[in-house]
């Protein structure tokens, strides 16, 4: 089962807490602007990358690798 959960604010689940405190975005503000935004996590837990939505999930595959 799927829960629509927050991912600004306050009320933010604390995974995208977590999340944008690792790798906040090229702004200002850290907040997520639009569905699709995409986080990588590398092997060891570690959150690496962080892609806008207009980049494709082929884009994140080529970067993949680098942290395998």
């Amino acid at each position: 089962m799927f829960h629509k959960i927050e991912v600004n604010g306050d009320g933010a689940a604390p995974l995208y807490k977590w999340l944008k405190s690792e790798q906040p975005g090229e702004d200002e503000s850290a907040e997520i602007k639009w569905n699709f935004a995409k986080f990588l996590i590398d092997k060891d837990g570690n959150a690496v990358e962080r892609f806008a939505p207009t980049v494709t999930p082929e884009e994140v595959a080529e970067i993949i690798p680098k942290y395998l």
